[in-house]
């Protein structure tokens, strides 16, 4: 491919009026515009080719770049196009420097301005070719956050999703072509939403507002929280666990013999920005897995639906692993450990004195940790309150070198 950079160009519903000189020049001055429809619609009569993105979009971009090398070359993007836009797209597909950005104020940067909501206090969620279910992870009593979704149906989605958290009373506003000709603002309450579907080049700004007090994102949450047959970390256990297996951004968090998901969904709500794959034999327990991540707000999470460690081997390398259940099965250590990126991080819980012997063995060999965790809770003796042990929990926990 030539030299030439790709000019990519915010564009607003205000079209090309809307654009500083640099990103008018840009476009003038391009022989191929490429954009939706809705965009090159803006442009009126431009004397270059103009040309509709393919779909699907992502597969055909290096071919499409390629087919048109030489020349200049302009693709538009709907307002910022390095946030949640093309601009960060094609800078992984062609290479940051074979992209020049002119960035437009992002719809998320209009919404805020006609609200007058500090936009660094704001939580932002796009909804655009992602399930809506993330945002049950983002809600807390307060808290302002601004939705892109994908359609007209966008918002009575999002009203609905809320009421079934308890969010019934928080106030939504939908933000309809920000900028243009046609902006159109109207509002309501999530629990009595009625509006009929309107554009669907929209934001939803919603101020949540719920009796609750909301799930926390520290680990933790109560073993109600979670759909479960007995199989599951226990609350307190967890918390300590997440804590040994430090959630951090872009780490990629195996959870071996994952029961109820339990730890796998606490590690993405605890950092949105990690990954993880719970793999489960059972296929109840794998289904109960899905169910209980789409109704904690991370549907993103992957299950797999094999044995350990059977199934591990054509996985992704983790960062991290945690064997929850099924550590005394044959080569499952054996396999996580070779499977862990070296500087990653294991651990394991046992609860029969097989496991904990398993795990006494890999601590002498291996290193670590070696905790013993015991939680006692109080229960009615009779007009009484007395304690009742849960079964102790061996826990270790090791670095790779």
């Amino acid at each position: 491919m030539a030299d030439r950079p790709v000019a990519v160009v915010g564009i607003g519903a205000d079209g090309l009026a809307g654009l500083a000189k640099a990103a008018r020049d840009a476009v003038a001055a391009a022989e191929v515009v490429l954009g939706g429809r809705r965009q090159l619609a803006l442009l009126g009569d431009h004397p270059g080719r103009l040309v509709e993105w393919p779909s699907p979009m992502l597969p055909a971009l290096p071919g499409l770049f390629e087919r048109f090398s030489g020349a200049r070359v302009c693709a538009l993007a709907s307002g910022d196009p390095m946030f949640y836009g093309l601009g960060a797209t094609l800078a992984r597909v062609l290479g940051p420097d074979r992209i020049e950005v002119h960035p437009h104020p992002s719809s998320l940067s209009l919404a805020c301005a006609r609200l007058r909501w500090a936009q660094q206090d704001v939580a932002v969620l796009s909804a655009v070719g992602r399930p809506l279910d993330r945002l049950r992870a983002r809600l807390a009593p307060g808290r302002r956050l601004l939705v892109l979704v994908p359609d007209a149906s966008g918002p009575a989605s999002v009203a609905r999703l809320l009421a079934e958290e308890g969010y019934e009373a928080s106030e939504l506003t939908v933000l309809e072509q920000l900028g243009g000709p046609e902006e159109r603002i109207y509002a309501g309450k999530a629990g009595a939403w009625a509006h009929a579907p309107g554009d669907a080049l929209a934001v939803v700004a919603v101020h949540c507002d719920a009796e609750a007090a909301g799930r926390s994102p520290l680990p933790g949450l109560p073993d109600e929280a979670f759909e479960h047959d007995g199989q599951l970390t226990k609350r307190e256990i967890r918390a300590l666990t997440l804590a040994n297996l430090a959630p951090l951004p872009d780490r990629l968090l195996w959870d071996v013999g994952a029961g109820a998901g339990s730890v796998a969904i606490e590690w993405l709500r605890a950092q949105p920005a990690g990954r993880a794959i719970a793999v489960e034999r059972d296929p109840e327990r794998a289904d109960r897995i899905g169910r209980n991540a789409a109704r904690l707000g991370v549907p993103e999470l992957r299950v797999v639906r094999a044995s350990a460690p059977e199934g591990l081997r054509d996985l992704e390398q983790p960062d991290v692993v945690f064997v929850g259940g099924g550590v005394t099965g044959p080569g499952v250590l054996e396999t996580c450990w070779a499977a862990l990126r070296p500087g990653g991080r294991l651990v394991a819980n046992a609860v029969t004195v097989q496991s904990e012997a398993l795990l006494g063995a890999w601590h002498a060999d291996r290193g670590g940790s070696l905790t013993r965790l015991s939680v006692q809770r109080a229960v009615p003796v009779g007009r009484f309150t007395g304690w009742r042990p849960a079964l102790p929990v061996t826990q270790w926990v090791a670095d790779k070198p």
